[in-house]
């Protein structure tokens, strides 16, 4: 055929079948016999076939895209779960669509109409912007991701085992006071629970702790002013006493690391650190941070597969849509580097 685009028609004279096998071929294949199936496919890879995406997209409506939506990207935990989802196209063959939201609202809308013009498969959600319920209103499959989901699959740590890890061991580092800093979370986010185990193994222990839940801003500059008065209280309150000090992710973690060293030069005795998330900024800082191990690679995995799911189901030709969402927990595991004893 050298050069020349293949067409339906050329096929069909090639392996003698109508152009409507053809067609069934590309759009509904399981109703063709495993035979002619693999007879078709020997044919289009003889002839030199390559498929048009768009014109597949337009036959079935099918445009195998799934839409991302995350807050932001300076928070190492949201690129690196980014990366592992867009890893899973070897797997999956699904193309992403991924649009950062930045916690606004009209813009997070945009993003929303946008993707539904496209077509799109399915959507994986970790902003906080719109709730659950509005989001199922799209009746599209749908994975949120560290979210509140109640109207929605999701894919979660066990945060509040990730707290009670990282608490315990600040513990038995005999810390005499822990200190979880952490932004104010509603109730209704996974996250909440951080700061619920947090606290309640300070309770159960007889520790004395102390939440320090502030606005610490919504990009690296912000951040690290607001983590830099949190520093200064701390060394003002706590001066000459072992301080253990839970981050409510890496990227804190690594900015108060930055700032403890800024000081000493050092990470001294009467500092342990524990972060949230084991992103790559917690094995890159300038001392590896010790975290609790959110398992990114499981977590994106286990929501793609989720999303196939429902994907899967909507090709059918008479889907049965989940009854009440699919909720997975994922178990954290306590990884253990040079800022803890």
């Amino acid at each position: 055929m050298g050069a020349k685009k293949v067409t339906f028609a050329d096929i069909a004279k090639y392996t003698n079948f109508s152009k409507t096998t053809i067609s069934r071929y590309f759009n509904n294949p399981e109703s063709l016999t495993l035979e002619n199936q693999e007879k078709i496919a020997k044919a289009l890879d003889e002839l030199g076939y390559q498929e048009n995406k768009l014109a597949k997209v337009l036959a079935n409506g099918k445009s195998e895209f799934v839409g991302i939506i995350i807050p932001n990207l300076y928070l190492h935990y949201y690129s690196e779960m980014l990366n592992q989802i867009l890893s899973s196209y070897t797997d999956y063959h699904y193309k992403f669509l991924v649009f950062v939201s930045s916690d606004n609202p009209e813009l997070e809308q945009q993003y929303l109409d946008e993707l539904m013009a496209y077509k799109i498969e399915g959507l994986i959600i970790l902003s906080h912007t719109f709730p659950s319920e509005k989001l199922a209103s799209y009746h599209i499959p749908i994975v949120a991701i560290e979210r509140e989901a109640e109207h929605i699959c999701s894919v979660d740590t066990d945060n509040y085992m990730g707290a009670v890890q990282a608490a315990n061991l600040l513990i038995r580092n005999k810390c005499e006071v822990l200190i979880h800093i952490n932004v104010p979370v509603s109730k209704q986010i996974p996250a909440f629970d951080r700061i619920r185990g947090f606290e309640n193994t300070c309770l159960e222990y007889h520790v004395p702790y102390q939440l320090m839940l502030r606005d610490l801003g919504h990009n690296y500059e912000t951040t690290f002013e607001a983590l830099k008065k949190v520093f200064l209280d701390i060394e003002n309150t706590y001066p000459k006493r072992k301080k253990g000090i839970f981050l409510a992710n890496d990227t804190y973690a690594n900015i108060f690391l930055n700032l403890i060293f800024k000081k000493y030069g050092r990470l001294p005795e009467e500092y342990q650190l524990v972060g949230f998330d084991n992103s790559p900024i917690a094995n890159e800082a300038i001392l590896p941070i010790t975290t609790v191990g959110q398992q990114i690679d499981k977590i994106a995995k286990t929501a793609m597969e989720l999303l196939i799911l429902q994907m899967n189901e909507m090709k059918k030709r008479k889907p049965s849509p989940l009854k009440t969402p699919l909720h997975k927990q994922i178990t954290p595991v306590l990884v253990r580097r040079s800022t803890t004893d």
